[in-house]
Protein backbone atom coordinates (compact mmCIF):
# COMPACT_ATOMS: atom_id res chain seq x y z
CA UNK A 1 0.00 0.00 0.00
CA UNK A 2 1.01 3.40 -0.67
CA UNK A 3 1.98 5.89 1.79
CA UNK A 4 -0.84 8.65 1.32
CA UNK A 5 0.82 11.19 4.12
CA UNK A 6 3.45 11.95 0.67
CA UNK A 7 2.20 14.14 -1.78
CA UNK A 8 1.00 12.75 -5.19
CA UNK A 9 1.89 13.22 -8.46
CA UNK A 10 -0.04 12.72 -11.61
CA UNK A 11 0.95 13.20 -14.85
CA UNK A 12 -1.66 14.57 -17.59
CA UNK A 13 -1.06 14.29 -21.12
CA UNK A 14 -2.03 18.05 -23.00
CA UNK A 15 -4.20 17.45 -25.76
CA UNK A 16 -2.75 18.04 -29.04
CA UNK A 17 -2.50 21.54 -30.57
CA UNK A 18 -4.69 21.68 -33.61
CA UNK A 19 -4.04 24.00 -36.38
CA UNK A 20 -7.26 26.55 -37.62
CA UNK A 21 -7.68 24.30 -40.46
CA UNK A 22 -7.64 20.92 -38.98
CA UNK A 23 -10.27 22.04 -36.66
CA UNK A 24 -12.12 23.63 -39.58
CA UNK A 25 -11.92 20.49 -41.25
CA UNK A 26 -13.21 18.68 -38.02
CA UNK A 27 -16.04 20.81 -37.95
CA UNK A 28 -17.21 20.71 -41.38
CA UNK A 29 -17.20 16.84 -41.51
CA UNK A 30 -19.20 16.63 -37.94
CA UNK A 31 -21.90 19.32 -39.62
CA UNK A 32 -21.92 16.90 -43.09
CA UNK A 33 -22.22 14.00 -40.61
CA UNK A 34 -25.55 15.01 -38.72
CA UNK A 35 -27.06 16.63 -41.88
CA UNK A 36 -26.67 20.08 -41.81
CA UNK A 37 -25.63 22.63 -44.39
CA UNK A 38 -21.60 23.16 -43.06
CA UNK A 39 -21.31 26.25 -44.97
CA UNK A 40 -24.55 28.21 -43.31
CA UNK A 41 -23.98 26.95 -40.11
CA UNK A 42 -20.28 28.15 -40.24
CA UNK A 43 -21.54 31.43 -41.67
CA UNK A 44 -24.26 31.85 -39.39
CA UNK A 45 -21.91 31.03 -36.30
CA UNK A 46 -18.89 33.40 -37.73
CA UNK A 47 -21.64 36.63 -38.45
CA UNK A 48 -23.23 35.89 -34.70
CA UNK A 49 -21.12 34.33 -32.48
CA UNK A 50 -24.09 32.14 -31.38
CA UNK A 51 -22.05 28.84 -30.54
CA UNK A 52 -25.47 26.85 -31.19
CA UNK A 53 -24.52 27.32 -34.73
CA UNK A 54 -22.25 24.88 -34.63
CA UNK A 55 -23.36 20.83 -33.54
CA UNK A 56 -21.67 19.49 -30.30
CA UNK A 57 -21.23 15.92 -32.08
CA UNK A 58 -17.49 14.85 -32.26
CA UNK A 59 -16.52 18.00 -29.73
CA UNK A 60 -16.65 19.65 -33.24
CA UNK A 61 -18.54 22.94 -30.81
CA UNK A 62 -15.73 22.99 -27.80
CA UNK A 63 -13.13 22.82 -30.49
CA UNK A 64 -14.21 25.60 -32.68
CA UNK A 65 -14.63 27.93 -29.16
CA UNK A 66 -11.13 27.52 -28.32
CA UNK A 67 -10.24 29.38 -31.96
CA UNK A 68 -11.53 33.59 -32.20
CA UNK A 69 -13.90 33.77 -35.13
CA UNK A 70 -11.64 36.19 -37.11
CA UNK A 71 -8.87 33.55 -36.82
CA UNK A 72 -11.79 31.84 -38.91
CA UNK A 73 -12.48 34.47 -41.33
CA UNK A 74 -8.50 34.50 -42.11
CA UNK A 75 -7.74 31.02 -42.56
CA UNK A 76 -11.21 30.97 -44.77
CA UNK A 77 -10.02 33.87 -47.02
CA UNK A 78 -6.30 32.22 -47.05
CA UNK A 79 -7.27 29.05 -48.31
CA UNK A 80 -9.92 30.89 -51.09
CA UNK A 81 -6.82 32.48 -52.40
CA UNK A 82 -5.02 29.71 -52.70
CA UNK A 83 -7.38 27.65 -54.08
CA UNK A 84 -8.38 30.21 -56.56
CA UNK A 85 -5.57 31.70 -56.98
CA UNK A 86 -7.72 34.83 -58.50
CA UNK A 87 -8.34 32.66 -62.15
CA UNK A 88 -10.55 35.09 -63.89
CA UNK A 89 -11.78 32.34 -66.44
CA UNK A 90 -15.09 31.95 -64.18
CA UNK A 91 -16.84 35.72 -64.64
Amino acid sequence: MEDLRNTQYFKVKAEPELSVRQIMKITYDAMSEKGYNPINQIVGYIMSGDPTYITSYKGARSMILKVERDELVEELLSAYVRNRAWDDSDE
